[in-house]
C-alpha cells in the first residue's frame, strides 16, 4: 500500500506539470518525474501508475488559479520552471589567427530603415568583431540614387545603435566614385576591362552563347579612349557600359563578363549632379572591401555568384582576398519586409509610418516592445548554418518573454467591458500581486464597502448568465439570480468549473491596445503604476508596451 508521502509527491509533480502546461498535467510526464525523484518506487509501478492517473485527473479538474494556490502551499520552490539555456553561441570564425586584426563590415542600402532580415548580418558581424576585438565598418551602399531615401542614413544609424551594434567607421560609397573610376582604368589598361557600345540585349545574348561581343577584344588604347569618353559623359544614356572580363566560356553564365559602370542621369541626395557614371555592386564592393582592409565577409549564399565575380577583380589587381562565408537564406513568414513596398504604403496611406506594427521594420518591433537582446539571441541561435531555414516568430517572442517577464508588472485589462452592480453588505478587499515573483513590488489592493460596481468582459458576462456564477480573480465569487450578488470568497467553486475572470475595479481607466494586425482593442484597465515605454502584462491578454497614459492608456501589443 502506497503511503501519504508518495501521494503527496505525486500530487506535487502533477500540480507542477499542470501549471507549466496550461492547466493540464500529462500522466506520462508525471510518472517520469516521480520515478526520477523516487527510483525505489519503480518495482511498485503497477500500483503507482493507477494512483498517478487518479491524481492527475483530479488536478486537471481544478482551475489554474486553484492549482497554483495548492502548489504554492505544498512547495513554492516548484513554481519556477528550470529553464534550459538555449545555445546561442556562434562558432569560431576561421582564419582569425592569420590576421593582425579582424575587420568586418555591414553594408546597408539607404532606401529605408532596417528590418528584421537586415538585422541578421548586423548582429552576426557585431558579435564576431566584439569576440575578436576587431573593427566594424558601416558602409552605406548608396550607388542607386533613385532608391536612396535621405532620411534612411540617420534611421539606419539609430537602428544599429538600438541593436547594440558598435560601428567604428562609417563610409559612403557615394564619396568614392573617383576611386572606382581609377580601378576601372587600371583593369582596362591591363586588358581586363572594356567599354561596350553594343545593344544590351545583343551583349547578353553573346554571353549566353559563350561568344565575345565585337567590343571585347579591341586594342587597349582604344578601350582606354572609350573609357575616358564614357567617364566624360560622351555617350548618350544607355549607349555604353564599362565591363570587366571574366572567362567568356565560364560554365556559369552569371559569372561571364559583368558590367562595372553604368550611366545614371538622376541626381543623388548627397552629391547632386556631380556624377552620372555609377559603379555596379561588384566593382564598388570589391574595391571597398580591399581598401577598407576586410578580413572576413559574411553574406547569404545568394551572393555566391557575386563572390565569384569579385574574385576576378582581386586576382587582376593582385589583392589579398578576405575570407568569404556564405550562410543559408532565411524566410520570415507572415510579415512585410520589402522596404520599397513599405515606403510606397506610407506614401499612399496604407501604413502610418516606418513603425507601423503591421510591418517587420526594427522601428515597428521596437514600438511593440521587442528587446534588442532578444533579436541578437535570435540571430545568434540561427547562426551561420548553410541550409535555408524558415524562422518562427514564436522563437523570437519566447526569447523576448524571457527578458521582459521578470520585470513586467501585472494588471487587469478588460476588453469590451460591461458593468456589474453587485449586492453586498459589509467590507471586502481584493489583492493580487503586482508581480508574482517580486513580492517587494507589493499588491494591487482594492477595498469595497457595501454594494459595489465592477466591469467584466462581455464574453464573461455570457458565462455568468449561462452558468450562474463566476469568480473575480483575486477577489470573490459573483452569483447571478434575480440580482447580482457577492457569493463568498471560497475558491473551491473553481473545482466545479466556475470560470475565473479578469475584472476592472472602480477607478479603472479607458485603454486601447494596438494589435499586430493594425486593429485596436478597447477596454478598461485598472489603475496602473507604470511609465511610458514600460513593458507590462495585461493578465490573460498579453505583454504590451505602454505608449501613453493620458488622456487614456494607449498600449501596443507585443505577444502573449
Amino acid at each position: 500500500m502506497l503511503g501519504e508521502d508518495v501521494e503527496r509527491t505525486v500530487r506535487k509533480f502533477a500540480l507542477q506539470n499542470a501549471i507549466f502546461y496550461k492547466g493540464q498535467a500529462n500522466p506520462k510526464a508525471v510518472v517520469g518525474k516521480v520515478m526520477g525523484e523516487c527510483p525505489d518506487l519503480r518495482p511498485l509501478s503497477k500500483e503507482l501508475i493507477p494512483l498517478i492517473n487518479d491524481i492527475v485527473s483530479d488536478v486537471n479538474s481544478l482551475s489554474f488559479e486553484r492549482q497554483t494556490e495548492l502548489l504554492q502551499e505544498m512547495d513554492s520552490t516548484m513554481m519556477v520552471r528550470e529553464k534550459k539555456e538555449r545555445r546561442t553561441e556562434l562558432p569560431d570564425l576561421e582564419g582569425c589567427s592569420e590576421v593582425t586584426k579582424v575587420v568586418m563590415r555591414i553594408a546597408p542600402g539607404p532606401s529605408g530603415p532596417l528590418h528584421l532580415g537586415h538585422s541578421r548580418v548586423a548582429v552576426l558581424n557585431d558579435e564576431y568583431v566584439k569576440r575578436y576585438d576587431g573593427r566594424l565598418v558601416n558602409r552605406f551602399e548608396d550607388t542607386n540614387p533613385e532608391k536612396v531615401d535621405p532620411e534612411a542614413y540617420d534611421m539606419i544609424k539609430e537602428d544599429l545603435a538600438w541593436l547594440g551594434v558598435e560601428v567604428h567607421e562609417t563610409v559612403f560609397q557615394s564619396d568614392r566614385f573617383p576611386r572606382y573610376y581609377d580601378v576601372m582604368r587600371s583593369l582596362t589598361g591591363m586588358g581586363h576591362g572594356y567599354v561596350c557600345i553594343c545593344d544590351s540585349e545583343d551583349w547578353r545574348a553573346s554571353k549566353v552563347s559563350c561568344k565575345a561581343c565585337p567590343c571585347r577584344d579591341l586594342p587597349i588604347d582604344e578601350q582606354l579612349d572609350r573609357l575616358d569618353r564614357f567617364l566624360s559623359s560622351g555617350y548618350a544614356a544607355g549607349e555604353a557600359a564599362a565591363v570587366i572580363k571574366t572567362a567568356i566560356d565560364h560554365p556559369n553564365p552569371a559569372v561571364r563578363d559583368f558590367i562595372a559602370l553604368r550611366q545614371v542621369d538622376h541626381p543623388h541626395p548627397r552629391t547632386g549632379d556631380r556624377y552620372n557614371i555609377y559603379p555596379m555592386m561588384n566593382l564598388s564592393v570589391a574595391v571597398d572591401d580591399h581598401d577598407l582592409g576586410m578580413t572576413h565577409v559574411l553574406r547569404g549564399k545568394d551572393h555566391l555568384n557575386n563572390t565569384h565575380r569579385q574574385e576576378y577583380i582581386y586576382g587582376y589587381m593582385s589583392w589579398n582576398k578576405p575570407r568569404f562565408f556564405h550562410y543559408g537564406l532565411v524566410s520570415i513568414p507572415d510579415t512585410i519586409l520589402k522596404t520599397s513596398m513599405i515606403g510606397n504604403g506610407i506614401k499612399d496611406g496604407t501604413y502610418r509610418g516606418w513603425d507601423d506594427v503591421r510591418v517587420g521594420t526594427l522601428a515597428a518591433l521596437r514600438r511593440r516592445g521587442i528587446e534588442p537582446d532578444a533579436i541578437r539571441k535570435f540571430w545568434s541561435e540561427v547562426g551561420m548554418k548553410q541550409v535555408d531555414v524558415q524562422v518562427s516568430w514564436d522563437n523570437l517572442f519566447a526569447m523576448n518573454r524571457d527578458i521582459i517577464d521578470p520585470k513586467a508588472k501585472r494588471f487587469f485589462f478588460v476588453p469590451d467591458p460591461v458593468e456589474l452592480r453587485v449586492r453586498f453588505e459589509g467590507e471586502a478587499e481584493s489583492s493580487c500581486p503586482v508581480h508574482p515573483d517580486s513580492p517587494e513590488l507589493g499588491q494591487r489592493t482594492h477595498c469595497f464597502l457595501n454594494d459595489f460596481l465592477v466591469h467584466i468582459c462581455s464574453d464573461d458576462m455570457e458565462e455568468l448568465r449561462d452558468r450562474g456564477m463566476i469568480r473575480l480573480k483575486g477577489f470573490c465569487n459573483i452569483a447571478h439570480g434575480e440580482e447580482l450578488r457577492h457569493a463568498g470568497d471560497d475558491m473551491e467553486v473553481t473545482r466545479q468549473g466556475v470560470k475565473v475572470v479578469q475584472w476592472a475595479p472602480p477607478g479603472s481607466v479607458e485603454a486601447e491596445v494596438l494589435m499586430p494586425d493594425g486593429e485596436t482593442v478597447s477596454g478598461l484597465v485598472e489603475p496602473i503604476s507604470a511609465q511610458v515605454d514600460d513593458m507590462v502584462q495585461f493578465e490573460r491578454f498579453g505583454f504590451v508596451r505602454i505608449e501613453s497614459l493620458k488622456p487614456k492608456v494607449r498600449a501596443v501589443f507585443a505577444h502573449r
